[in-house]
């Protein structure tokens, strides 16, 4: 590997970065759906042309991409080698949660990026796709016990073929969705995606030379190495252990565990994840890829410092039991991987706030509440509105926590009410913080939120939820109190219901002016609630976040003497 100067790498390394930043946001003007249009669930990313492993990826896509997405170029690479016939030009597709990570909704394309003949990257582009067949519209179906009722299941295929564009894949694709001109629009914006980052890539050749380029690419993996070695050999050695539960799997009412035992031995860490539930019947699998991505998101919250590649990884050892709901095989259903990768990130928090609570947060809301309401409007067309939604974030050592935000899993955004109202025929009655939802603690976990949407349709509507946290509540750290359960509620003719599982539930019939509420959990609190002071308790108070008789069974009578 020829040297390359410290200015020349960060200059590289911010061209770079640019690249994959300038794809996320062509994606994202570009996209039909608002989940990548306006909550930005997408992701691009550079990837090494024979290992697959995370080159570069852009900051406003979905951090648990920078891991999967690798996994998923690698699956193009053995495809390609066993076609014999890679071409400048193609243009892989595929949806396989089993071979890519994350779950069936994600489309991930892939492109090889040639230089004078000679394969020297990959580009990638991933999106969720607002429908992808399935018995649920919008694909989260709590009642999945495979994959085929998730969603159509698309392997790893040529989309293009040196340029030319197999339309026969797109009519297959057009034909399995219940929205195909959104799915037509969002696939005309990866694919801009890609071309424009080919053309910048071109321009950054051209500057610097390949040679030059590719120094920077390896610089960059060993430098990300070294300074994750470097973090890990200034914490003390030693195991940590923690676990926390998922409610169920939507098919069977009982409690799955996710424990982890963390390791540390000089500049090198071990997560094992032995003694987490076996593969379920529900859609609470995750498969291998996902797993260690979500590992790697986790260590990037705790050392945010360190860049986005692969290097991050290489002192860091996974260990996934065989058989696990955490590398479940196919066809085992994986629709609802966001609520498992949460759980996961949260006893990753927890077993490291043994080592170094410092640097770590309390349990932020722990899920994303995927509804989907959906229904015929009066002219025969199908409309879904599916969304995720928001909650508190944990507590902080310097602050409280983030009052109703998006989940740690991403960097993605609520989509706004306004646009959900204007494009589907729902009103929010609702749209609020949760008050008494938070943990308590010296520094508070932030609030949940309460969202109830009315059906305004007169053919009414069927509702979806796949949800968790119902029966376990975000943790505090640091003695830190558990923020409030999650709250799923529906209206029907005699009033309203909770779901039997409490978190999940299909096939919610809903009337013309009916409606489903939300209430989401609040986060963990971070350190001991003796700790707060009463004027923090009384500007709560004040302000609705915290009820006056709540705040004395936490915080005792003191705050009542302070004027907020």
């Amino acid at each position: 590997m020829s040297e390359i100067d410290p200015i020349t790498l960060s200059v590289l390394a911010g061209r770079m970065e640019q690249i994959a930043d300038e794809m996320d946001a062509t994606l994202f003007r570009a996209a039909f759906n608002p989940i990548i249009a306006e909550a930005h669930d997408a992701s691009h990313g550079l990837y090494h042309a024979t290992t697959g492993d995370t080159l570069v990826q852009g900051k406003s896509g979905l951090p648990i991409f920078v891991g999967v997405m690798s996994f998923a170029v690698k699956a193009v690479i053995e495809k390609a080698a066993a076609d014999g016939d890679l071409q400048d030009g193609d243009i892989y597709i595929f949806n396989d949660a089993h071979i890519g990570g994350t779950h069936l909704s994600d489309m991930r394309l892939v492109r090889p990026y040639f230089r004078d003949g000679e394969l020297f990257c990959y580009l990638a582009s991933v999106g969720h796709w607002h429908d992808v067949g399935g018995a649920v519209p919008g694909n989260y179906n709590p009642a999945a016990t495979e994959v085929f009722q998730e969603a159509f299941v698309l392997p790893p295929v040529r989309l293009a073929r040196a340029g030319e564009v197999n339309q026969d894949i797109i009519d297959i694709l057009l034909r399995n969705t219940r929205l195909p001109q959104s799915a037509m629009g969002d696939l005309n914006g990866q694919l801009g995606a890609l071309d424009l980052g080919v053309r910048r890539m071109d321009e950054l050749l051209d500057e610097y030379g390949a040679g030059t380029v590719r120094a920077g690419l390896d610089a960059l993996g060993h430098r990300a190495e070294a300074l994750m070695r470097s973090e890990l050999d200034a914490l003390p050695d030693g195991r940590w252990e923690a676990e926390d539960f998922l409610d169920n799997d939507g098919i069977t009412d009982e409690p799955l565990p996710i424990r982890v035992a963390l390791e540390i031995k000089g500049d090198r860490m071990t997560l094992d994840f032995a003694g987490s539930a076996p593969q379920c019947a529900g859609p609470v699998n995750i498969a291998l890829p996902t797993t260690v991505a979500t590992a790697y998101v986790a260590i990037k919250h705790i050392f945010p410092s360190l860049p986005a590649n692969a290097g991050v990884m290489r002192p860091i050892e996974v260990k996934v039991p065989e058989g696990s709901l955490l590398s479940a095989e196919f066809p085992a259903p994986t629709g609802g991987y966001t609520e498992t990768i949460l759980r996961m990130i949260d006893v990753m928090f927890s077993a490291f706030a043994k080592v170094a609570p410092d640097r770590v947060v309390a349990n932020a809301y722990g899920t994303i509440n995927a509804l989907s309401i959906a229904g015929k409007r009066k002219n025969g067309q199908p409309w879904v509105m599916f969304s995720f939604y928001g909650g508190g974030h944990g507590g902080s050592p310097e602050s409280d926590g983030l009052n109703h935000g998006n989940a740690p899993i991403s960097t993605a955004t609520i989509p706004p009410m306004e646009i959900l109202e204007a494009a589907y025929p729902v009103m929010f009655r609702t749209w609020a913080l949760r008050p008494d939802s938070a943990g308590a603690g010296a520094h508070r976990g932030g609030m949940g939120a309460v969202y109830e949407i009315e059906v305004l349709e007169e053919n009414g509507a069927e509702a979806f939820l796949f949800g968790e946290r119902g029966r376990f509540a975000p943790k505090g750290i640091a003695e830190g109190q558990d923020g409030a359960l999650n709250v799923f509620t529906y209206e029907q003719d005699d009033g309203w219901k909770t779901p039997p599982l409490a978190s999940k539930m299909r096939g919610i019939k809903l009337r013309q002016g009916q409606a489903v509420r939300l209430e989401t959990p609040g986060g963990g609190g971070y350190g001991n609630a003796a700790d707060r002071s009463a004027e923090d308790v009384a500007r709560d108070v004040a302000r609705g976040f915290v009820s006056e008789a709540r705040a004395d069974a936490l915080y005792g009578p003191k705050w009542r003497e302070v004027t907020a």
